[in-house]
């Protein structure tokens, strides 16, 4: 399994991370995560990515902080722990079954690090990732309605320099090596690069954005700032919540997947645009003898900015399939034309 470094660490990631969110969810349970976590370990993926607020689809109170248990067990059971590099995340606000649905501060980022601690059986994280910033962001659905907040800059940055002073307290006591950003801007991340010089504090290594196929607003401004910044990218949903995957083709809805899921029927990725997106970029893998599942992952591991893409799986399967994307290689003419769908379909949602 081939490494990257993250950001500007010394920290060697496996360029396939190994996502958790929907461990604890009805999609799968702690037998199926541990059956995960065994053949991911096996296959060499040592690099894994949890928070606290999963799993999810649907997100909800009885369920919550089930998957950092799951691992913590799987890591109490195996003694594997110096052997992975752990990533996990605080939740910000919105979420009332979390702290009552407040934003991080100082004491939360405590709070919530300990928590995770616990339940993961260990004494430090890796890596720590602030989940979504408290003052909003565009991701989940909401870039095109999205506006910056109307909070004084004044007041937005003296928040992000209490988190920083938070973390750099948890980087002191050995409780996380590093930290990264989720969800966030590329003004919010170059403020944190800022405040972070200024006041000698942590910098972040790393944002873990959406990123596929379909959905490349990385592409711009960002990328920018993660190549010259040394903020690496850490794509999720490479799959684009599965359209990349070839099931959904030509509209088919099979039962047991996510489209058919209630929880998901107001999804902001279910637009005709998006239908005739995927169609044709499953059509690209297709003329070229390629999985489609394999080709959106292997496709992102062409960026020089992504340190690791994070893949999910319901299955060991499709796990090992999605893991087996390493090894795929995309000629000049795969990239040409899925360049050219790219343009057909600038932002399919």
């Amino acid at each position: 399994m081939r490494t990257r470094r993250l950001g500007t660490t010394d920290l060697m990631v496996t360029e396939i991370c190994l996502g958790t969110m929907t461990w604890g969810s009805s999609q799968n349970t702690e037998a199926d995560a541990h059956a995960q976590m065994d053949y991911a370990f096996d296959a060499g993926v040592t690099f894994w990515d949890t928070a606290e607020l999963y799993p999810v689809n649907p997100t909800e109170a009885a369920t919550y902080t089930l998957t950092e248990q799951y691992i913590g067990n799987w890591l109490k059971t195996t003694g594997k722990r110096s052997e992975i590099i752990l990533a996990s995340k605080v939740a910000g606000a919105g979420r009332p079954h979390i702290r009552g649905g407040r934003p991080f501060n100082k004491e939360s980022i405590q709070e919530a690090l300990d928590g995770s601690l616990k339940r993961l059986h260990t004494d430090y994280l890796d890596l720590y990732q602030l989940h979504w910033p408290n003052r909003g962001s565009y991701h989940f659905g909401q870039n095109w309605t999205y506006l910056p907040s109307q909070a004084s800059t004044g007041l937005i940055v003296d928040d992000m320099l209490d988190t920083l002073e938070a973390l750099g307290d948890a980087v002191k006591a050995g409780k996380i090596r590093h930290f990264g950003l989720s969800n966030e801007t590329a003004w919010g991340t170059m403020e944190y690069l800022k405040l972070a010089e200024k006041h000698g504090l942590p910098k972040p290594v790393s944002i873990q954005n959406e990123y596929s196929l379909m959905y490349q607003l990385h592409n711009l401004d960002l990328a920018e700032v993660s190549m010259r910044e040394g903020v690496s990218l850490l794509p999720y949903t490479p799959l684009a919540a599965g359209w990349l995957t070839g099931k959904y083709y030509g509209g088919a809805r099979p039962a047991g997947t996510r489209f058919v899921h209630e929880s998901y029927a107001a999804s902001q990725r279910l637009t005709p645009q998006a239908q005739a997106c995927a169609d044709a970029y499953v059509d690209v893998a297709r003329k070229h003898g390629l999985d489609p599942a394999q080709m959106a992952i292997a496709w992102t591991l062409t960026k020089p900015f992504v340190a690791s893409t994070i893949i999910g799986a319901t299955t060991v399967e499709q796990l090992k399939a999605d893991i087996d994307a390493r090894n795929v290689v995309l000629s000049d003419d795969v990239l040409t034309d899925l360049a050219a769908v790219r343009r057909d379909w600038p932002m399919p949602y």
